[in-house]
């Protein structure tokens, strides 16, 4: 039988979340990917509190009409600047169990080169 997707998608997010632990000083940066849009959270594990919170949801994002792969990269780009903004300048990144290519490598490459160290 084979093996679901989403089931194999929660064992690699499981081996995933036995690394990445998010603190004060360098929150896990999650990313949750729907089939419309893309959604980041800094994550401090030890409060369990989120410090930022981003979506192509959000305003300026969401009135952009381009691809899910330029959305990606203002999702990541915008998460990088409140990061700077709340004092963050390193981060943990956890793909939730997504592969990373596509949508979520835009969006990692572009926090990349917004500032944020990971």
């Amino acid at each position: 039988m084979a093996v679901k997707k989403e089931f194999r998608r929660n064992r690699i997010k499981q081996r995933i979340r036995k690394v990445v632990f998010g603190e004060a000083t360098s929150p896990r940066l999650s990313v949750f990917r729907s089939n419309k849009g893309i959604y980041v959270q800094l994550i401090d594990d030890n409060a369990g509190k989120t410090l930022v919170a981003v979506s192509s949801a959000d305003k300026g994002i969401a009135e952009a009409k381009v691809s899910k792969i330029e959305q990606a990269k203002l999702v990541g780009k915008a998460v990088a600047e409140k990061a700077t903004q709340a004092g963050i300048t390193t981060v943990r990144f956890d793909r939730n169990g997504y592969l990373y290519h596509g949508r979520i490598k835009s969006l990692a490459e572009a926090a990349r080169e917004a500032g944020l160290k990971f």
